[in-house]
């Protein structure tokens, strides 16, 4: 959970096309359930609230399968790659009370709520923390308020806030290797 008296918002990016996948990823079932689901327990169960997602990509048939409570974001722009879908997500976190976003990734599905509390427990509006596995650096990442005009400023293409990132010496990795593997998921079930 987060640090008392601070609100963590759960951001999940779900709008791609899954090119490679054979489709959007978000309406994919893998080893018989959704990826959609298992990112959305993650963030929920995590101690996430309030809960966007960004969809793009068959975006009315994802926004379908979203439970109560959670809110969609639409990004018109999905095409031009992961950077535009947390821009829009982080532009719509004002509106909220969170302190912190925690972005998380559809095609993730042995991160669980586990790495999600992991992270956290350090939420602040400072904060700039990341998950990190065996194999380096992964997702979820944990973005503080005051970074979000930075992050949407930086993010373009499939990187993402990486390239904001890159330049943080106050960065924390934080390992989550015991909880998660932390790969992504680029083909279907055979």
């Amino acid at each position: 959970m987060s640090r008392v008296g601070e609100r963590l918002a759960g951001l999940l990016l779900a709008a791609g096309a899954g090119r490679r996948f054979g489709g959007p990823k978000a309406l994919a079932t893998v080893h018989g359930r959704s990826l959609l689901t298992t990112a959305l327990d993650a963030l929920r169960d995590g101690g996430c609230d309030p809960v966007l997602v960004v969809t793009g990509a068959r975006g009315d048939e994802v926004a379908q399968r979203l439970p109560t409570g959670v809110t969609e974001i639409r990004c018109e722009k999905w095409s031009l790659g992961m950077g535009e879908s947390l821009r829009a997500g982080l532009a719509a976190l004002p509106a909220t009370a969170a302190d912190a976003a925690l972005v998380h990734l559809v095609d993730l599905p042995d991160v669980g709520a586990d790495v999600v509390r992991r992270l956290g427990s350090l939420t602040g509006t400072d904060v700039l923390a990341r998950a990190a596995y065996g194999t380096g650096p992964g997702h979820p990442v944990l973005i503080g308020r005051r970074w979000w005009p930075d992050v949407i400023a930086t993010a373009r293409g499939d990187r993402g806030a990486r390239d904001f990132l890159a330049t943080r010496s106050d960065l924390v990795e934080i390992d989550c290797s015991d909880l998660a593997g932390g790969a992504d998921v680029d083909y279907p079930d055979p």
